[in-house]
C-alpha cells in the first residue's frame, strides 16, 4: 500500500508538469484572435513559463523548509487547478495572463520539489520512482499539444488539463494525511566521513552542481531549439512537411525510451562517462548530418538527436543520485532547474535572431555542434561518482 501511494503521487504530479504549458502553443493563434490582443501578447504568453520557472524555482526550497514538501506540492496543485480551470473562462486577456502565471508558478514549485520529495520518501523505490517521474514528464510534454486535436475549441483544449490537476489535488490531499509536514532533510541518512548532515554552503560552491546545471541547461537549450526549429531546418532543405513532423515525433519518442532505462543504469553503473560521451557525440553527429545533408536521412538525423536527448533524463536522474540529504536534493534541484531553464529559454530566441540576420542555418548548426561538445565536457564532470553533500561540507569549513 505504501509503494502504491508513492507511485500514484509521483505519476499524478509528473503528469501536470508540462501539459498545461505545452497545450498553449497549438492554440495560441486562436487565443490571440479571441481576445483581439496584439501579436506581442503571444510572446508574453510563451515567455511566462520560463520566467516563472526561474523566479519561483529559486524560492521553492525556502518555502519547503518553512512549510514542508508535501504541503507545498499540495498547495501548488491547488494553484494549478485554479489557474488551468480559470484560463478557459477568462473574460479578458489580462485575466488569461494572470491564470497562466498562476499555473506556471505552481508547475515551477513542483519542478523543483518533486525530486526532493522522491528522495525524502522513496526509500528502496527511488530508482523506480525516478524512472516513472522521467517517463511521465515526457508523456506530459508530448500529450499537451494533442488536446487541440481531440477537442472542439481552444477553451476545451486548455481546460482538459484542469481535470488532471484536480486528480493530483485529490491524490495529494491523501498524501498529506500520510506524510504530514515533511520538512526536507528531516529524515536524512547519517552522513559519512564526518560530513555534516545538512551542509549550508551555497550550492554553486560545488563543482559537480555547477557542472550539472550547465549540463542540464545546455541539453535543455538543445532540446528547445530542436522542438522549435528542427521542422524549419528540414523544410528549408526541401524535406516534406509531413516527414519533418514525423522526425520531430521520432525525436521525442527516442528520448522517452531513454527515460525508462537511464535511472536504473545510473544506479548500477560504476561510471557514467561513456554514456555522457555517447549522447553528446550522438547530438553532435545529428547536427553535422543536418549541416552536410539534411534531406539525405531526416529520420536518421532525428533519431541521433533524440538519442542524444537522453541527456535530459540522465540529468534529471543525477539530481537525487548525486545527493544524500533530501534538503540538499531540493537545493540542488532549485539551482539546476531554474538556471538551466533560463539558459534553455534563450536558445530558440538567439536562433531566431541569428537566422533572421544570416538567412541560413549552416553557421547556426556549426555553433550547435560546438554546444553539443561543450555539453559533453561538462556532463563528464557532472556524472562523476561524487556526493554533492560532501563537496558542500568541505566548502562550509
Amino acid at each position: 500500500m505504501f509503494a502504491l501511494v508513492l507511485f500514484v503521487a509521483v505519476i499524478s504530479a509528473s503528469l501536470n508538469l508540462r501539459a498545461g504549458i505545452a497545450s498553449v502553443g497549438s492554440v495560441l493563434d486562436q487565443v490571440i484572435a479571441y481576445y483581439d490582443a496584439p501579436a506581442w501578447v503571444g510572446g508574453v504568453i510563451t515567455a511566462i513559463p520560463g520566467t516563472l520557472f526561474f523566479l519561483v524555482g529559486i524560492c521553492a526550497v525556502p518555502i519547503a523548509r518553512r512549510f514542508g514538501l508535501t504541503p507545498v506540492i499540495l498547495g501548488a496543485a491547488g494553484l494549478l487547478t485554479a489557474g488551468l480551470g480559470l484560463r478557459p473562462f477568462a473574460p479578458d486577456i489580462a485575466m488569461f495572463l494572470l491564470a497562466t502565471v498562476g499555473a506556471a508558478g505552481a508547475i515551477a514549485l513542483m519542478n523543483v520539489l518533486l525530486p526532493a520529495w522522491i528522495k525524502q520518501h522513496g526509500g528502496r523505490y527511488i530508482v523506480a520512482l525516478t524512472t516513472v517521474y522521467s517517463v511521465t514528464l515526457g508523456l506530459s510534454s508530448a500529450a499537451g499539444p494533442l488536446s487541440a486535436l481531440v477537442t472542439p475549441s481552444w477553451q476545451s483544449a486548455l481546460g482538459l488539463w484542469a481535470v488532471t490537476a484536480v486528480v493530483q489535488l485529490a491524490v495529494w490531499v491523501f498524501v498529506l494525511f500520510k506524510f504530514g509536514r515533511d520538512i526536507p532533510g528531516s529524515k536524512a541518512s547519517t552522513p559519512q566521513d564526518g560530513a555534516v548532515a545538512t551542509p549550508e554552503a551555497p550550492v554553486w560552491k560545488s563543482l559537480t552542481a555547477v557542472a550539472l546545471m550547465l549540463f542540464f541547461g545546455l541539453q535543455s537549450t538543445s532540446a528547445y531549439i530542436q522542438m522549435g526549429w528542427l521542422p524549419a531546418i528540414f523544410i528549408d532543405a526541401g524535406v516534406a512537411p509531413s516527414t519533418a513532423a514525423t522526425g520531430l515525433g521520432l525525436l521525442g519518442a527516442v528520448g522517452m525510451v531513454g527515460g525508462l532505462v537511464l535511472p536504473t543504469v545510473i544506479s548500477r553503473a560504476r561510471t557514467l562517462t561513456p554514456l555522457v560521451v555517447l549522447f553528446a557525440l550522438s547530438t553532435a553527429t545529428g547536427y553535422l548530418g543536418l549541416y552536410f545533408a539534411p534531406a539525405a536521412s531526416p529520420l536518421g538525423w532525428s533519431f541521433l538527436l533524440g538519442f542524444g536527448g537522453c541527456c535530459f533524463p540522465l540529468a534529471i536522474a543525477l539530481i537525487p543520485a548525486r545527493t544524500r540529504d533530501p534538503l540538499v536534493t531540493a537545493r540542488l534541484s532549485g539551482f539546476v532547474q531554474p538556471v538551466g531553464y533560463v539558459l534553455a529559454a534563450t536558445g530558440p530566441l538567439l536562433i531566431g535572431v541569428a537566422y533572421g540576420r544570416i538567412g541560413e542555418f549552416q553557421p547556426i548548426l556549426i555553433a550547435l555542434v560546438i554546444m553539443a561538445l561543450v555539453m559533453g565536457a561538462v556532463g563528464i564532470v557532472a556524472a562523476r561518482h561524487v556526493v554533492i553533500d560532501d563537496e558542500l561540507s568541505v566548502a562550509s569549513r
